[in-house]
């Protein structure tokens, strides 16, 4: 199997759907906090432990379980059975709530979580203090070059589109922006953006209108804005050095593409980045034969959502309270004022 990064999506919860599994099949993540049971509140935790661990504001409660959980695919598991008495779930799966749920069906052991309930991403959680991972054999297999990673996902065209057939927006779009939309807030130390036209506005405008009104009003005196780009492999350099830039995260490594200083890189999942960056248009006749003219084709019909965008707040909460730039205090009220909203999006 090959070891590529954690997805944004990992730490995401979406509505009351079936969502699919979480990795790709054939691939495996591991994941760096801890997982599992036991969980403590922050009440018990305190801000001082709480940085010692990376968390840099304050959260409902965290895991100490063990961390470098291996997070594959349900499909991807052999050799396991369910864990009777450990099978909760909210309504229409297995939420995890009890702990390991998984055996190793020829000696007893536990040894993973298996989740699938509503609004989960579907996963199988190998604890790291029940197995080990072992070479498969054969050239180990290197992290793709980033040429190679652009070029797949400019011309294949099998990236999740933003919208579905429905009009409805994708979870990952959602999550993947929720995390870039934290990284960005952190890198703008609070300076006026300036968005480009397009999809990057409406993935980010609304939301950052409504957290920045949030904040509180900043020093009297002029501030220059950040003009807030789109760079990365094959693209040409950002003109201006003030920039923020959104780039890709390697699927592999997790590592996010550096521009040249002093631009500013905000982390963006690559599919994602890869639609911003090559944007595919749809043909308005088709490949083969022709139309009339004036006639332009309406099938398939254009994909148009039925609602406004709106970053995972879910996610964006806990890549947010990771960064340490949330201790400032016009990012943290901001943190708190999205943290105390209802359930549902950012604000």
């Amino acid at each position: 199997m090959a070891e590529v990064a954690l997805p944004v999506r990992a730490h995401q919860t979406y509505g009351h759907d079936m969502l699919p599994a979480l990795m790709e099949p054939g691939t495996y993540a591991v994941d760096p906090e801890p997982s599992g049971l036991p969980w403590r509140r922050w009440e018990e935790i305190g801000a001082e432990a709480a940085e010692a661990r990376g968390v840099y504001a304050p959260v409902h409660a965290l895991s100490y379980g063990p961390p470098g959980g291996i997070v594959l695919a349900p499909g991807d598991t052999r050799g396991t059975v369910f864990i009777p008495g450990r099978l909760d779930g909210y309504c229409l799966g297995i939420d995890g709530r009890d702990g390991l749920n998984l055996a190793c069906a020829r000696c007893g052991s536990f040894v993973a979580t298996r989740v699938d309930d509503c609004a989960c991403w579907q996963t199988v959680r190998l604890s790291p203090r029940a197995v080990h991972r072992l070479p498969a054999g054969g050239p180990a297999q290197l992290p793709a070059d980033w040429s190679v990673v652009t070029d797949r996902r400019r011309d294949e065209g099998r990236d999740t589109p933003p919208v579905d057939q429905l009009g409805a927006w994708s979870p990952h779009w959602e999550a993947a922006a929720g995390a870039a939309l934290a990284h960005l807030l952190a890198a703008s130390a609070g300076a006026p953006l300036v968005l480009p036209r397009g999809l990057v506005t409406d993935l980010f405008g609304p939301t950052l209108d409504r957290l920045l009104a949030a904040a509180p009003p900043r020093p009297p005196g002029p501030a220059a804005p950040r003009r807030v780009v789109v760079a990365g492999p094959e693209l040409p350099p950002p003109e201006r050095g003030d920039s923020l830039a959104l780039v890709p995260r390697h699927p592999h490594t997790g590592r996010t593409w550096q521009p040249p200083e002093p631009v500013a890189a905000v982390p963006l999942e690559v599919d994602v980045w890869a639609q911003l960056a090559f944007p595919r248009e749809r043909l308005a006749v088709p490949v083969t034969g022709g139309l009339p003219a004036g006639v332009l084709r309406d099938d398939p019909p254009p994909l148009h959502p039925h609602r406004r965008f709106e970053p995972d707040r879910r996610v964006f909460l806990h890549t947010l309270a990771r960064l340490p730039a949330v201790r400032r205090p016009g990012l943290r009220a901001i943190y708190d004022h999205a943290r105390f909203t209802p359930y549902g999006p950012v604000v």
